[in-house]
């Protein structure tokens, strides 16, 4: 299965090209990196597009879609919420540990509203617009998107460390019900 990637810039700015969007081009290089095939950013204007460019992209069965911007306070900066209508599952400490990485480099880390989690086979995370704010959470999801990728496809205790020196003591544990075939499923 090709390792698709989806790129959603939330700028109304940059959607009407009175502004460079700096943020897609980070994230794509970094997929890529990562060993995705990242599609081609889109740029959309805040509010009611980003659902559309969402929608489509998870149509397309993109494994992870990742954007930038519409994570204030503003009136019109609504991914977050469009994001967590569409997930079956909210992966919370992901964002806790961005905001934490952020607040070092600028208090205003901690106003960033992005939610992470899975809809379907899609890992989506929303990442802040600014340059550093997208380094600062990518730095943060690199040790983890192998993981993630490898669970949405099913692999359950890849990349879990000692992984089977648990299931070892387990076995140890629980030779009795082994012998008389009794079986505990994990």
């Amino acid at each position: 299965m090709r390792r698709t990637a989806g790129v959603v810039v939330a700028s109304t700015r940059a959607a009407a090209g009175t502004y460079e969007d700096r943020s897609g081009p980070i994230i794509s290089e970094w997929l890529a990196a990562e060993g995705f095939e990242p599609l081609p950013v889109r740029v959309v204007p805040d509010g009611p597009e980003v659902r559309a460019a969402l929608e489509g992209l998870l149509a397309e069965g993109v494994r992870v879609l990742i954007t930038s911007g519409g994570t204030g306070l503003t009136r019109d900066d609504r991914t977050p919420e469009i994001t967590a209508a569409l997930l079956d599952k909210e992966v919370p400490g992901i964002m806790e540990a961005i905001r934490a990485a952020g607040r070092p480099h600028t208090p205003l880390a901690a106003l960033s509203r992005g939610v992470a989690g899975v809809a379907g086979g899609t890992f989506i995370i929303n990442l802040p617009g600014s340059p550093g704010g997208v380094r600062d959470g990518l730095a943060v999801l690199q040790p983890l998107i192998e993981h993630i990728y490898t669970q949405l496809e099913g692999r359950r205790d890849a990349g879990h460390e000692g992984a089977g020196h648990q299931a070892a003591a387990e076995n140890s544990t629980h030779t009795t019900s082994h012998k008389t075939g009794g079986h505990h499923g994990h």
